[in-house]
């Protein structure tokens, strides 16, 4: 069920990290984000990380490098955004200056082959200091490449390409479309499938703005007070272990059978895991029973706009953070039920028009960050998002996804024996880690008798 983190040590040769640019002139402008775009909670870079096979009878004796490097440099023609530089206006804005300046590339050799990352490949990955090289000053929000990648390639002939991207420019699925346009014309088109669309005043403030909706992932306080500012909670995190779970069929249905009886099949896969997640994590943190737990999950809304619907190839940040509370003691004692209906209850607050408010608070308050303390849990779904299609001539990869850091991740993927399910790598404190195994074993194995089962998890509290 756990996997540790890999002890993999290996050499990396890297050339000196080159700037690609556009491969024909581009439009200089400047496009603002929207105001879902630009808020605190997203100026940072996510990585991402796919592993490639070998495929010679695929691409014969192609070049990775410079297949990637070519058709990169022609998709940040269509995408010439993201070759450019964020700056900062008034109230905090943000916006693109389309410049041209291009994305850093990174070649690299390793002295390692695929096979010895392991038979079942899944996060956390130790050692993505080497796969994906931290450019010295390139990861700053303002001013710096929007863009990192890297390809390495194995002594097998299989590769790894890593990503870094500054999150206020899109989200998991925006990422996916100009990666899999870079797949395309790697593959020999012309153009991408699904021409990009910037309109990111889609989900940009209204004219007045109006907060409409309780925003509690923002901080304790719902709504603006009379200095026009947002209380939030001080950051407090400790020190983090780090182990991968992986959930196939048999072990969602096991945890599937801690719901109530007629609601079982109209739970979300989403839904079980998250709730009993966070769930278990509670149990592993031995919080105070009168403390407030705090679930936070991304819940997107393409597809979901209708006044006026978000156009096709649309590729900014379209979601928002749901958030679930519970005493602690609560969330322990009661079955899991208890956690699924205020999951439930949290994702279906995200509506059109929580958007728009939440669009309107962040013009309103100077875009303040999430709510982040050890008693929040953060995780996202990215199995629709699409990583696991991306394919740059090789084939789709053996493993794909973001790299798991403050938030977690439920990423598709597949076991040593081929089976399809989701991995999803949770991180605590070493001691919380133990007591969060034990906890979720016993979810997986014993019979959904929650009376038992949580009135000794309690007593433990």
């Amino acid at each position: 069920m756990a996997a540790p983190s890999s002890t993999l040590v290996f050499k990396v040769h890297r050339r000196e990290p080159e700037l690609v640019r556009p491969a024909k002139p581009t439009p200089y402008e400047v496009k603002l984000l929207s105001d879902i775009d630009d808020q605190q909670g997203l100026r940072f870079h996510i990585p991402v990380v796919q592993f490639y096979k070998h495929a010679p009878s695929i691409r014969g004796k192609d070049d990775p490098v410079a297949v990637i490097r070519r058709a990169l440099s022609e998709t940040l023609v269509p995408y010439y955004p993201f070759a450019g530089r964020l700056r900062e206006g008034p109230n905090r804005k943000l916006m693109v200056e389309c410049t041209a300046e291009g994305v850093l590339f990174v070649e690299a050799d390793a002295d390692v082959r695929l096979t010895e990352f392991g038979d079942q490949l899944q996060p956390p990955f130790a050692c993505m200091k080497e796969l994906l090289f931290d450019v010295p000053g390139s990861n700053a929000v303002l001013h710096s490449p929007l863009l990192l990648i890297q390809v390495t390639r194995l002594k097998c002939g299989s590769f790894i390409f890593a990503l870094r991207l500054s999150h206020c420019m899109s989200d998991a699925p925006g990422l996916v479309q100009f990666m899999s346009a870079i797949g395309e014309i790697a593959r020999g088109s012309h153009a991408p499938s699904i021409p990009p669309v910037w309109e990111r005043y889609f989900l940009s403030t209204r004219s007045p703005p109006r907060v409409t909706h309780t925003h509690r992932e923002y901080g304790q306080q719902a709504t603006i007070d009379e200095n026009n500012t947002l209380t939030t909670m001080p950051h407090n995190f400790d020190s983090m272990a780090q182990i991968s779970f992986f959930f196939g069929c048999s072990q969602l249905s096991a945890l599937r059978r801690h719901a109530p009886p007629h609601l079982r099949q109209s739970y979300s896969r989403f839904e079980i895991l998250a709730s009993c997640l966070w769930k278990c994590r509670t149990v592993s943190l031995r919080p105070d029973p009168k403390e407030t737990m705090r679930m936070i999950c991304l819940v997107s809304m393409r597809g979901k706009f209708s006044d006026p619907p978000l156009p096709i190839g649309y590729y900014g940040n379209t979601f928002a953070f749901a958030v679930a509370e519970a005493p602690a003691g609560e969330l322990c004692r009661n079955p899991l039920g208890y956690a699924l209906d205020l999951v439930r209850k949290a994702k279906g607050e995200v509506t059109e028009e929580y958007m728009k408010s939440v669009a309107d608070l962040m013009a309103l308050t100077g875009r303040p960050d999430f709510l982040k303390t050890r008693w929040t849990y953060l995780v996202s779904d990215v199995t629709r998002a699409g990583f696991e299609t991306v394919d740059f001539g090789w084939g789709s990869p053996v493993y794909g996804g973001p790299v798991p850091g403050l938030a977690n991740f439920c990423i598709p993927c597949k076991n040593k024996e081929g089976e399809d399910g989701i991995v999803l790598a949770i991180s605590l404190p070493t001691q919380a880690m133990e007591r969060f195994v034990k906890e979720l074993e016993s979810m997986l194995k014993s019979p959904p008798n929650e009376t038992k089962t949580f009135t000794h998890v309690m007593s433990a509290l």
